[in-house]
């Protein structure tokens, strides 16, 4: 849905071929030389935290907005910090090094050809495998996990395998290609992960349902010209800021494959566009068909499911260094490829009143967003606010009677170096009224493998953070976070779309919850970290109050992640 009095949907058109506007992607903008070539890195990775705290303190310029990042893009950010190295304290010092030895992709040889197998490179890092000859990197590293689990009705065994490979092609190419399989086995498995911040996934179950199997794969090229990049991946793709969720695009939902688009024609002005293709997760039942031959357990048909897509633009402004104003906006669509979502630059919410003869049940489901950041104008501060809407009746705003204010925003702030060095508090409000990311077309609902794009909680739902981090000691980190959420019910399309007026927020309330979350972790070579982590939860079960504890402790290691 998107700001309307009416509920204006998109009809689709026929698809067309995508090289077209590749093609014309190519002739705009791939004539100058390099700027920095991306391989995009993974948005778990603790060096976004570190180069987070250091936008925050003024010591650079940090754009995170949109993640994942370039490698290259973070190499330029700590390089920028070696040269303010009087600002840094004795931590810091040490924990840019560290990330330093590991950011080195920019280091390319022109060297005869080099190879190193189960060796350290030339910056004291081990790699598998380093390939490093005339403007042509190779590297490729294992990747592990181990993790134990347990706490209330609990005891759950997590181990996975697999492998990191990324480099580089020349001036302009690059590639990465990471995959990662996971086991988990034991008592109180969470095979759905329906109401957790933790990342979802599409699983196989085991017969004895003992345990499961899913893996994560993360992948792309990209091509870079003088201003930006154009690039095709299988990742996720992440707006906006948040403590513990995003409510435009985050995490929760399994990556998957989409088109990026990045240009700065100007050091205040940035353009961002994304189009990806969906796991509407919804069976086509006019094209699936039966095959003839089979058993029941696989039904002897074709399945076919219902194609789905998100096309996603953005603008960011920056009138003065530390402020940030961006604007966007995302269509969700369904059933066809569309050529109108492929254009960078074209107008979705016009578009899709255009195509669809104003029929709701023959459209797509649009949203409007806003950031606002402000980096260190309070020193060592970062402030900031989004805003989510998904349909709002302008003429009745403020009409209790009329009004359809299906919109979400977090507001937020953290200050660094507060009693302690390296000491961070923060604190952030999300609230996401009723029926947000929701759709009267099921295949256009805002998801991904049913998993939300947006906040974890949902609709209907708020949360109250308190969080503190703190590094005593370089690459050991310690977390400590509280917070107070309260979920709402679903509601019916009925209420959705013609109940006057509208439920109220947090109708049908589901739960309360007190949530501490605890963790230390210590990054002892270049990506292996040991980990350990305390959650404990207080739940008050609907209006009845009926409470639930549930603790959970975690301990475990990762490498190469």
């Amino acid at each position: 849905m998107l700001i309307n009095d009416k509920f204006f949907m998109m009809r689709t058109l026929k698809p067309y071929h995508i090289a077209l506007s590749i093609c014309l992607l190519f002739g705009v903008f791939a004539s100058s030389s390099l700027k920095s070539q991306a391989v995009w890195e993974n948005q778990t990775a603790e060096v976004y935290q570190f180069l987070y705290r250091m936008s925050q303190k003024g010591l650079l310029v940090f754009d995170d907005m949109v993640r994942p990042v370039s490698r290259t893009y973070i190499a330029g950010c700590l390089d920028t910090l070696a040269a303010k190295s009087g600002s840094l304290s004795s931590v810091e010092k040490k924990e840019l090094a560290f990330y330093q030895r590991e950011y080195t992709d920019r280091a390319l040889s022109d060297s005869a050809a080099n190879g190193r197998l189960f060796r350290t490179d030339p910056f004291n890092r081990w790699r598998m495998v380093d390939v490093n000859s005339n403007h042509f990197m190779l590297r490729i590293d294992p990747v592990f996990s181990a993790f134990t689990i347990g706490g209330t009705n609990k005891s759950v065994t997590r181990y996975s395998s697999g492998i990191n490979l990324y480099g580089y092609g020349g001036k302009h190419w690059a590639f990465y290609f990471s995959y990662n399989d996971f086991t988990e086995k034991g008592t109180g498995i969470d095979t759905l992960r329906s109401f957790t911040p933790e990342s979802g996934f599409v699983t196989k179950i085991s017969g004895n349902k003992k345990s499961h199997n899913f893996s994560e794969i993360r992948a792309g090229i990209s091509y870079q010209f003088k201003n930006g990049s154009i690039s095709f991946n299988h990742d996720r793709f992440l707006w906006g800021y948040g403590e513990n969720g995003r409510i435009v695009l985050s995490d929760k939902a399994p990556a998957y494959p989409y088109i990026r688009l990045d240009y700065q024609p100007l050091p205040w002005l940035s353009f961002n566009y994304m189009h990806a293709w969906l796991n509407s997760n919804i069976l086509d039942s006019a094209r699936t068909y039966p095959t003839g031959i089979g058993t029941p357990t696989f039904g002897a048909r074709r399945e076919f499911f219902i194609p789905k897509f998100m096309a996603v633009h953005s603008i960011r402004f920056t009138p003065v260094k530390g402020l940030d104003i961006a604007l966007g906006e995302s269509m969700v669509y369904s059933d066809r490829l569309d050529m109108g979502y492929l254009m960078p630059l074209n107008f979705y919410k016009v578009y899709d009143n255009l195509r669809n003869n104003n029929n709701i049940n023959a459209g797509s489901n649009g949203q409007l967003f806003m950031q606002v950041s402000s980096r260190n104008h309070l020193p060592k501060t970062h402030l900031y606010a989004s805003v989510f809407a998904d349909e709002i009746r302008m003429s009745a705003i403020f009409d209790k009677q009329k009004s359809r204010n299906q919109i979400g925003y977090t507001v937020g702030a953290s200050v660094t170096d507060i009693v302690v060095p390296y000491l961070t508090m923060g604190l952030e409000y999300t609230r996401i009224n009723p029926f947000v990311y929701r759709n009267l077309l099921p295949a256009q609902d805002f998801t991904n493998s049913r998993f939300t794009l947006g906040d974890w909680m949902g609709s209907n739902a708020d949360r109250f953070i308190w969080s503190v981090r703190y590094t005593p000691a370089a690459r050991l980190k310690f977390l400590f976070r509280y917070q107070y959420i309260r979920k709402g019910g679903a509601g019916t399309l009925d209420q959705q779309y013609f109940q006057q007026p509208q439920p109220p927020f947090l109708f049908d309330l589901q739960n309360k919850q007190s949530w501490i979350n605890t963790q230390v972790s210590y990054e002892w070579i270049n990506r292996l970290v040991f980990i350990g982590t305390l959650d404990m939860r207080s739940i008050k079960q609907g209006t009845a109050g009926t409470s639930v504890k549930d603790n959970t402790f975690g301990l475990g290691l990762r490498y190469g992640l």
